[in-house]
Order: C-alpha cells, then sequence, then structure tokens
C-alpha cells in the first residue's frame, strides 16, 4: 500500500524516540487520549515533523473543516489535521514523536503506512497509542488503564494482557495489526471514563494516562500539574450529581465494586525495563 503524500520538516537526530498516537473519534471518548499527547507536546516544546496532506484521508460532510477568525479579524478555514511533531526530553530520557489527529474517514492502510514510513524516518523505536473508552467506572476513583501488546514475548516478560477486543475497529486497531509481526513493540493504553458523565474534556483521564505513559516509559509528563484542573472538574461533577439521588446510589455502588477490585501495580521503572530489554534483545544487545 503506498503511503500518502506528506511534507517533511527538518528533524534533529533524536535519542530513541518513542512514537505516541492518540486519534479523535470513537476510541477517544472524553478526547482523554489526544488531550493527553497535546499535554506532552506542551510540556516538552513540540515542533513540526511532518504534516499528512488531509484531502485524501477525510469527507469533508463527515469532518468538516471548521472556519473562525485569525489574529488580524480574517476569518479563516481550520482543516482536520494529522500532524506529527518531536520534542526533546530531559537527558536520560526517550525523546518523543507525537501524533494528535483526528481519524480519517478513508484510505485507513494507506495512512497506516504513511504513518509507519513516518515512524521509520524519524528513528523511533517504539510505538504507544493511546485510548479512551466509557465504561462503569465511578468518577470518584482513579481510573482504571489496560496496557496491552500483541507481540507475545513482550505480553509476558510485561506481564500484560494480550488484545482480547472483538468487534468494530478503528485506524489504531488497523496500524496495530499492520505492525504485528515487527521487531517494533507496539503497546496500547486504555483509560476507562464514566459512563454517565457525557461530554468532554475529561482532565482525570488524562492524567490517568499520563501516569502510566510515565511508568511504562519513563518519560517525564508532568501530570501532576493538572491536580488544580482535575479538582475542578470533580466539583463540576458533583454539582450536576447532587439532585439526583438515584445516579448518587448507582456511583456508591460503583464505588464499592471499585475498592473490591484488585489492583495490578507496578513499581516505578519496572515495565521501562522491561521494554529496554526486550529491544536489547531485539537488536542483539
Amino acid at each position: 500500500m503506498q503511503p500518502i503524500e506528506y511534507e517533511r520538516h527538518k528533524i534533529p537526530e533524536l535519542e530513541r524516540p518513542i512514537f505516541v498516537m492518540a486519534l479523535k473519534g470513537l476510541f477517544d471518548m472524553g478526547e482523554a487520549a489526544t488531550a493527553a499527547v497535546d499535554w506532552l507536546s506542551m510540556t516538552h516544546n513540540g515542533k513540526p515533523a511532518a504534516s499528512i496532506d488531509p484531502e485524501m484521508l477525510f469527507d469533508f460532510q463527515e469532518v468538516r473543516p471548521e472556519v473562525k477568525m485569525g489574529a488580524q479579524g480574517l476569518r479563516e478555514i481550520h482543516w482536520p489535521t494529522n500532524n506529527v511533531l518531536w520534542a526533546k526530553t530531559p537527558d536520560g530520557s526517550s525523546d518523543l514523536v507525537l501524533l494528535s489527529g483526528v481519524e480519517p474517514n478513508l484510505r485507513w492502510r494507506s495512512f497506516c503506512a504513511t504513518l509507519i514510513e513516518i515512524f521509520e524516518m524519524t528513528g523511533a523505536v517504539q510505538l504507544v497509542t493511546l485510548g479512551s473508552a466509557l465504561a462503569m467506572v465511578p468518577h470518584t476513583r482513579a481510573f482504571p488503564v489496560t496496557a496491552s501488546t500483541s507481540n507475545v514475548e513482550l505480553a509476558t516478560r510485561l506481564k500484560i494482557a494480550l488484545p482480547s477486543y472483538e468487534g468494530p475497529t478503528g485506524v489504531i486497531g488497523s496500524l496495530h495489526q499492520e505492525m504485528t509481526g515487527s521487531e517494533i513493540p507496539t503497546l496500547s493504553l486504555r483509560v476507562n471514563v464514566p459512563h454517565y458523565i457525557p461530554g468532554s474534556p475529561s482532565p482525570k483521564a488524562t492524567s490517568c494516562l499520563l501516569a502510566h505513559l510515565e511508568l511504562l516509559c519513563e518519560i517525564p509528563t508532568n501530570h501532576v500539574a493538572m491536580a488544580d484542573e482535575i479538582r475542578d472538574w470533580e466539583s463540576r461533577v458533583h454539582r450536576a450529581l447532587d439532585d439526583d439521588e438515584e445516579v448518587r446510589a448507582y456511583v456508591k455502588d460503583l464505588e464499592t465494586k471499585s475498592d473490591n477490585e484488585p489492583q495490578v501495580l507496578f513499581e516505578s521503572g519496572e515495565m521501562a525495563d522491561e521494554v529496554e530489554r526486550f529491544l536489547r534483545d531485539q537488536d542483539g544487545g
């Protein structure tokens, strides 16, 4: 499958970069995943690496561009984009290649081929995809994050699950399939968000994703800086539910179930060390 046309930007030599990506769509409830990638870009001053032409990817009647007022008071059209950024991290951590975009309507296989080509162009050594899904979890507890990989050896080392989902998939699922069989470690992190709280954003879910990404890859995410935003979000939710006795009782039931479920905990750096050993084994040390 031929890659789609894209513009390459100047990229410096990166230190063992990790490609972290999320796409708005069915598997980004509350936009928690794309917000996590945006947060990484803001934290580490992301700069352009590649700009993918949207013309071949979108049905603009389904994903419409938006008209906004520019700085000079003139109207501008903002098209749906899938632009890749690079970012340097503090010494000792892997650098980043970042994509926070919109799931295309068209040419998924060509889009995946493009991402793989950009992956290789940037010298990335690992792919981590982020997602979020509606689930029966209480907003008053930490949101569960599930890690999975289709690489059997890596799943065994990290003590995480192989993918078990069956049903409609998205571009990220297609990309994981395209990467199956490669020596590149491909990981998925998905956070569960409360199904009874509609709308976005969901900063608590974003923070949970970032915290697990930090544990997994030892990348500084500064997710603790979201504490005030999370408190404001929780206060708004509490006020919205305050007059609904039925929903409050439902949340109490979810809290009880959550508190009784066993928690899978990892020591800081444990998973990152296993991934690093896996990478060394793949390239012969």
